[in-house]
């Protein structure tokens, strides 16, 4: 079930720069960055946590924890359902993962509407499509920010021009799925101006968000049986 969230600027820090051994960390007013840069070669950057946080980004040999306090903190319902042009409309979706065995919960496709419910007349602009690859983000500042936890996803949506003086609804299929079987079309990727597409969970792997720009489809497999070539004496 997904709601409209607010952030909440918690603190304000001067901008300095302090350098721990495998650690830099970077403050400013309005965000925080922490690079971790592990030294054992065969250590599993993924794996890394700051607190219950998940990177931002990653590398063979970094973690990157970076938070910008004007996009999030996710703290409570919203107080209103309008928001200016331009500002973000923060949305989170949560599963209940229970005694279940670890969940990563993805957004398949996303579209706004006109309507409560999908009809054939209804204005569509579309969101997240491809299976998980966040399109506004490639027009607009719009992003997933880093995960809290696998069973939830965090989407920072910047409000964009769209039927004016109506209502507008955000219609979603979301899927519940295993943390360490990704693929084309199980993925949260967005869009950044330097970077290109980015996987959100791991950007080892950005590849799996290549397809974004064309066709995000399952490969079929070759059936053995059709691939062989039978001999007779």
């Amino acid at each position: 079930m997904a709601f409209f969230w607010r952030g909440a600027l918690l603190l304000s820090l001067a901008a300095v720069a302090s350098v721990y051994s495998d650690m830099t960390l970077e403050c400013k007013p309005d965000s925080v960055t922490l690079v971790w840069t592990e030294r054992i070669s065969y250590a599993d950057t993924s794996l890394f946590r700051l607190g219950s946080c998940f990177p931002s980004s990653l590398s063979a040999t970094q973690a990157v924890f970076s938070v910008d306090f004007n996009d999030y903190d996710f703290s409570g319902p919203a107080d209103s359902t309008s928001f200016p042009l331009g500002s973000f409309i923060p949305i989170m979706a949560s599963v209940a993962q229970k005694t279940h065995q670890p969940l990563l919960l993805l957004l398949e496709e996303c579209v706004a509407a006109t309507t409560a419910v999908l009809e054939p007349e209804s204005s569509l602009h579309p969101i997240i499509t491809n299976k998980g690859c966040l399109v506004d983000s490639k027009i607009s500042r719009s992003h997933f920010a880093p995960r809290q936890k696998t069973s939830e996803l965090q989407l920072s949506l910047q409000a964009f021009r769209f039927a004016l003086g109506e209502e507008v609804f955000i219609h979603c299929q979301l899927v519940a799925w295993d943390p360490i079987d990704l693929d084309q079309t199980k993925k949260a990727c967005h869009y950044g101006k330097e970077h290109g597409w980015e996987l959100l969970d791991n950007s080892a792997h950005n590849d799996l968000c290549d397809c974004c720009d064309s066709s995000c489809n399952p490969r079929r497999k070759r059936s053995t049986a059709s691939g062989m070539i039978h001999h007779s004496d």
